[in-house]
């Protein structure tokens, strides 16, 4: 069944912790718990987006380097 998560809080969101490192995840592949999905940027200080469920990453709702709102979905993960 799959379940959407949820920005934890606003910032900018990036699928890689470098430019022109490969993404953390990409659709398709699967995640476990602990594992790093992304990171959201608040004011030069970063947040890791970690998996609370274990699944197959489904989908992303948004691109990399996108601002995003609290609550915000960020990704499908399929449990």
């Amino acid at each position: 069944m799959a379940k959407t998560i949820q920005a934890p809080l606003p910032g900018t969101f990036y699928r890689s912790s470098a430019p022109g490192e490969p993404p953390f995840k990409s659709e398709g592949d699967a995640v476990a718990v602990g594992d790093t999905i992304g990171l959201i940027e608040v004011m030069k200080s970063f947040t890791p987006v970690v998996a609370e469920e274990a699944g197959t990453l489904l989908a992303f709702h948004v691109e990399n380097e996108d601002a995003v709102m609290a609550g915000q979905p960020l990704y499908d993960l399929d449990a």
